[in-house]
Parts: structure tokens; sequence; C-alpha cells
């Protein structure tokens, strides 16, 4: 069960804290906080985790601040969207907005190697106009004697590279429940020169002890990939996981999915699927054409595989894309093949552009059309 509650309702106020205490006392029941923040007003949803078929609506209604209350039946109790006009799980971290409307590109390397190749991946960011990029510290691999990544040896360096060249979000993948702590330490140490998101790798989409660490920490957003061998329903229930133990802001990413039908790309490409996330949740998605195409192919039309796909991503809806560049690809430490070169920047950020403008084309085409059918 969700309570809506009234505008802009002042959380500390006394109505309010008379609500909280009166959901204390329900027997079987917790609660969960999340607030959307708009642009005009500050909404407030609260999850009535449990058993509630005993509650009636009616009663829940009259209860101080509550606007309206919905009853949930379905899956994704806390990401789902479980009204047509439900808001997204919009946010902002550091400067940066995310949300099913934003749009963001997150360039960078797969696996930071060395400080040269981190400053020259990050120049070539802030010439763009860039602030997000994607830097590995922490590699999972699948051959014990791969590179695993420098681990945190390499976080301050990276970090205050970032601030220097005003990167405000780095997308980080990490294996471990230390990795957080190893990661607040390093920021706290360079004195927050950026901000980090935690990736959770597709790997790990079904470790569900990091899953509800990772949950229970507010202090970083969360990029989560899809499990590359399971199917959409298990990969939202581990973000269902994440929201569960208190933290939604969480960006859904799809990255392809390991099946020998997707040949001859390294995985099956799902981003037909970014309609589908949109529909049944409230997170905004990405896209990772990188790891779905796993090549520099190109068709006749000289255009790379990778951009193609990135295009259908974005023509969907897609609200962040996930890429692999890096200044010398053939020196990478991981997955250097399918890593788009810095001087192709301007190429890739040209194409996801007009990407992005046949989208927001479509749909203002698609709400002109739905407005003419109800005024007949």
């Amino acid at each position: 069960m969700i309570l809506i509650l009234a505008a802009d309702t002042d959380l500390e106020g006394d109505a309010c804290r008379a609500l909280q205490t009166h959901l204390a006392a329900l027997p079987g029941i917790t609660t969960r906080v999340h607030q959307v923040r708009g642009a005009q007003q500050t909404l407030t949803e609260i999850y009535l985790l449990g058993d509630t078929k005993a509650l009636q609506i009616e009663d829940m209604e009259q209860l101080p601040c509550v606007e309206r209350v919905v009853r949930i039946s379905a899956d994704y109790r806390i990401i789902g969207r479980h009204r047509t006009d439900q808001g997204g799980f919009a946010f902002e971290y550091n400067g940066v907005e995310f949300s099913q409307d934003s749009f963001n590109v997150c360039a960078g390397l797969c696996a930071v190697d060395t400080p040269e190749h981190v400053e020259q991946m990050m120049r070539t960011l802030k010439a763009h106009g860039q602030v997000c990029t994607r830097m590995g510290a922490y590699k999972p691999r699948t051959s014990p004697y791969a590179f695993q990544g420098h681990g945190k040896s390499c976080l301050p360096w990276v970090f205050e590279l970032a601030g220097k060249y005003d990167i405000r979000v780095i997308a980080m993948e990490i294996t471990h429940e230390n990795h957080i702590d190893e990661i607040r330490d390093a920021l706290e140490t360079t004195g927050h020169p950026t901000g980090v998101m935690l990736q959770i790798g597709t790997r790990n989409t079904q470790n569900f002890e990091l899953l509800k660490q990772v949950g229970r920490q507010s202090e970083f957003p969360i990029l989560l990939k899809r499990g590359f061998g399971i199917t959409l329903e298990e990969s939202l229930n581990a973000a269902e996981y994440l929201a569960s133990e208190g933290n939604s802001h969480i960006i859904f990413c799809l990255r392809g999915m390991k099946t020998n039908m997707g040949d001859p790309h390294r995985n099956f490409v799902d981003f037909a699927h970014v309609p589908v996330v949109k529909r049944l949740t409230r997170l905004p998605v990405c896209i990772d054409p990188s790891h779905s195409v796993g090549s520099r192919a190109s068709a006749p039309d000289r255009v790379l595989d990778m951009m193609h796909v990135t295009a259908q991503g974005i023509v969907a809806g897609a609200n962040m894309v996930l890429v692999d560049f890096h200044p010398n690809p053939a020196a990478a430490l991981v997955d250097g093949p399918q890593a788009l070169r810095l001087e192709e920047l301007p190429w890739f950020l040209d194409d996801v552009a007009i990407a992005r403008d046949a989208y927001l084309r479509r749909r203002a085409r698609a709400q002109e059309f739905a407005a003419q059918a109800a005024n007949e």
C-alpha cells in the first residue's frame, strides 16, 4: 500500500508526525518514505510494507496529510509504476539530474589503467561539455588471471583528476560491500572533488547480500545492470531489493543478453526493453552499447554497430548511455576491442543528439495525438 501525501507536506510538521506515529503502531507493518522533488513542488509517498490486507483504503485516506491511497497487488511494490500518472524516481546528484525525462552520456574507461589515460579522457570530456564518466577501479573477470582493476589505490588520483576537469559523476562498479567504504574514504581524503554512482555489474545482479548493503546506504546513487542470463523480471526484482532497503536513487541499465542468438555481437541487444522498463517501473533507464555489441564493427554505411544500437536505445527513450572510450584502445587492459577512440567522441555525441532529438519529436507527436483523441 502507498500513502500519497499532500504536495509539499512538511515531514517535520505536527500533522506528519502524528501520521508517522499512527503508522508505527500498526502491527506487522514497516514504512519507507520516498520524496520526488519536482521544479514546482515536492511529493511524498509512504510505502507500507507487510500484510496490509486488513487496512481499509477509506480509513487510511482519513489520516493526517494523506491525499490518496493506492493498494498494490503487483510486483515491484516500491519501484513499480502503479498508476499511469505516478511520477518517476527523479533525483539530483552532485548537480546532475537523473529521471525518466533527463538524458546523460557517461563515457569513459571500462578499466582505469594509468593517470595519463584518465586525464586524457577527462580533459576530452570537459572539452565537449560532458560532466559524467565511467571509471572501473574494481573489475570482476571471468579468468582469475585477468586484470582485476587497481582497486582502492587508484581512487585518490582518479577523484582528483575528476575535480580538475569538473567531472561531477563517476559510474564505478563495486563487487564487495567494503568497496563502498573505500570509495567514501577516498572522497573524504580528497575533499569530495566529484561524486560516485555505485554500479552493480551484471554478475552481481543476484548477489542479494551485496544488493542489501548497497541499498542501505543513501550517500551514493546506484546504477544496476541487468543480469545477462536471467529474465527482465528477475533483474527488476534486484532493483526492488535495493529500493526495499531504502535507496530508490536507482538507474536500471540494459546491457545485452548472453545468447548465441545475438551473434556476431557480444550479446543480444535488448534495447527494445527501454519503454518496457519505463512502463513497469519509475526508474530512469540506461543503455550500455559497448558490452552489448562488443566490437568496432560497422555496416557499409560506415556507421559503427555500436552507434546504431545506441541510437536505437535513445530513440526508444533511454535516459543515459554508458559507453567505453579509451585514448589508446590497443593498450587498454580491459575490453579494448570495443572501446571508441577519443577523436570519435564528437562524432558519437553528434549522433546521440540526432537520436535524442528524434525521440523528443516522437514523444511530442504522441502527446499531440493523445490530446486530439481526448477532445474528440
